[in-house]
């Protein structure tokens, strides 16, 4: 028996649009309507690619919430290489806490948490150990039960790791 593509997508769509509704309300800072675009086309990149579906429930949520966020994180880029190409000089920062800069802080979070996801489990230990936490070499090393040269050594070969898995991701150069 062969499954349509609508019964497919009706499949998909009482399994995954809930959280996914819920992952999209978040990125899009709770803007309900930009929510429902961004699950909107969400679903459609999903009907466009049908091997997605054919996989277990687990990666095809992954794969959903990858590309929703993809969405926000592209039209967040282009929106704001529109707005310095747009404006001749800077504009003057407002008095009110800049609603900007908190979703660029959010976004580039977002970007730091993705790329942290690539790294071994000992690299992102002592990244968030060290530079996230605040922790000494020492305190690491005691937390993680590890010699202190351990630390600093994994410490080194982690950022650079980071710095790859960034510029694998078009963040950095």
């Amino acid at each position: 028996m062969t499954v349509s593509s609508a019964d497919l997508m009706i499949a998909l769509h009482s399994e995954h649009a809930r959280a996914l509704w819920g992952y999209a309300l978040r990125l899009t800072g709770g803007d309900r309507s930009h929510a429902q675009d961004v699950v909107q086309e969400t679903l459609l990149r999903a009907w466009r690619t049908p091997r997605v579906l054919e996989g277990p429930a687990t990666s095809t949520r992954a794969w959903l919430f990858t590309v929703a966020r993809h969405l926000v994180i592209d039209e967040w880029r282009s929106s704001r290489s529109r707005r310095e190409i747009a404006v001749a000089e800077p504009p003057e920062p407002r008095a009110e806490a800049g609603g900007s800069a908190a979703t660029d802080d959010l976004l580039e979070s977002w970007l730091v948490a993705d790329a942290l996801e690539r790294l071994s489990i000992e690299h992102r230990q002592v990244i968030v150990l060290c530079h996230f936490q605040g922790r000494s070499v020492a305190d690491a090393a005691r937390i993680l039960g590890v010699p202190e040269g351990t630390v600093k050594s994994r410490t080194y070969y982690a950022l650079r790791s980071l710095r790859l898995v960034l510029q694998e991701m078009g963040v950095t150069r």
